[in-house]
């Protein structure tokens, strides 16, 4: 999650090294500008969208916005890396750049376990509780998921620095730990938290969700196909979302492994570093995923996308009618037209 360049890493000149930096800046350009341009669409529709949001929504929204707040301070690094890691920006934004960055994984892992536990009481407690109380707390779940996301990413303003690096006459923002102790805490955060307690949730919820869409008749019974199709896509984003992370916490694993000398060699280190890297870009890639995810899986999605769409187009229809004359957008389409 966090972009470690520290000066072993940036004096490190193998083949290896140098086609990982030659990439960066377009992958990383490419995953900020899908990014950008999907979340912002989400997050739009949710916005403009007028009838009341359902828990799931709101889960879903401030994923879309961890998702979008990430994928804009990619840009920064984009820019260190083409200046061979002079970064210009500063020592405020090198800390809170990192902490954005970093706590997007944190935040994201537990949105979507708390959309998983919420698919499996609609699915399984439909009448428990009523939905606006539940929207309610959900709002305050979320603040707290916030703050902890922030928490959690602490260290990025505890060791996060801009220092000059007189062999390679630049100015880095790299992460420093003072010893080996804070390393093994976010290695142990990371996989605590990221993986020990929010996989096995969501593997027990999402096995109780397919055990339920399983029985059709009981769905239609109950008038539970549009939850259906919601679940559904809860469980495509889950598993995307597994696929990109799990070789970040694979090498956070082995990197564990090498502080207790379980894994010997020097060539080690280059692979921890560099498959480290590799993972962390994997990772990156869920950000500009999920809105994709939702157009093409989440029926219900599109078909509330399209509403918010047609209803934009008749606002502009209706505050210059002569200049959309040729739109496809009727006036009996805008009389109609309710979000």
């Amino acid at each position: 999650m966090d972009n470690d360049t520290s000066p072993e890493i940036l004096c490190n000149q193998t083949v290896a090294w140098s086609w990982l930096y030659s990439m960066q800046p377009y992958y990383m350009s490419a995953i900020c500008f899908l990014g950008v341009l999907g979340n912002s669409f989400v997050l739009a529709v949710f916005f403009l969208e007028k009838r009341r949001r359902s828990v799931a929504d709101i889960y879903l929204g401030n994923l879309a916005l961890a998702d979008l707040l990430m994928v804009s301070c990619l840009p920064f690094w984009v820019v260190a890396i083409i200046n061979e890691f002079h970064w210009t920006f500063g020592q405020a934004m090198c800390q809170i750049v990192n902490v954005i960055i970093g706590m997007n994984y944190y935040c994201s892992v537990l949105f979507l376990t708390l959309v998983s536990v919420d698919r499996y009481l609609v699915l399984t407690r439909p009448l428990s509780h009523g939905r606006h109380r539940q929207a309610i707390w959900a709002k305050i779940i979320c603040v707290s998921i916030w703050i902890s996301g922030v928490l959690l990413s602490f260290p990025a303003i505890l060791f996060r620095s801009v220092e000059y690096l007189p062999h390679l006459d630049i100015e880095a923002c790299y992460l420093a730990y003072p010893h080996n102790g804070w390393r093994l805490r976010y290695n142990f955060t990371v996989i605590i938290v990221g993986f020990l307690i929010p996989v096995p949730i969501v593997s027990w919820t999402s096995y109780h969700i397919v055990r339920v869409l399983r029985s059709s008749k009981r769905i239609s019974n109950n008038s539970k196909g549009v939850e259906r199709k919601a679940a559904f896509l809860v469980l495509i984003v889950l598993a995307v979302f597994i696929v990109c992370w799990l070789p970040y916490q694979v090498f956070i694993f082995l990197d564990t492994l090498d502080h207790y000398n379980l894994l010997t060699g020097c060539e080690w280190d280059d692979v921890l570093d560099i498959g480290e890297q590799l993972a962390t870009y994997i990772g990156y890639s869920n950000s500009s995923l999920n809105p994709f995810l939702y157009m093409i899986v989440g029926k219900q999605f599109k078909q509330r996308a399209k509403d918010v769409l047609r209803f934009v187009l008749c606002k502009r229809w209706e505050r210059g009618r002569s200049g959309y004359s040729n739109s496809n957008v009727t006036s009996r389409q805008c009389e109609t037209t309710k979000i």
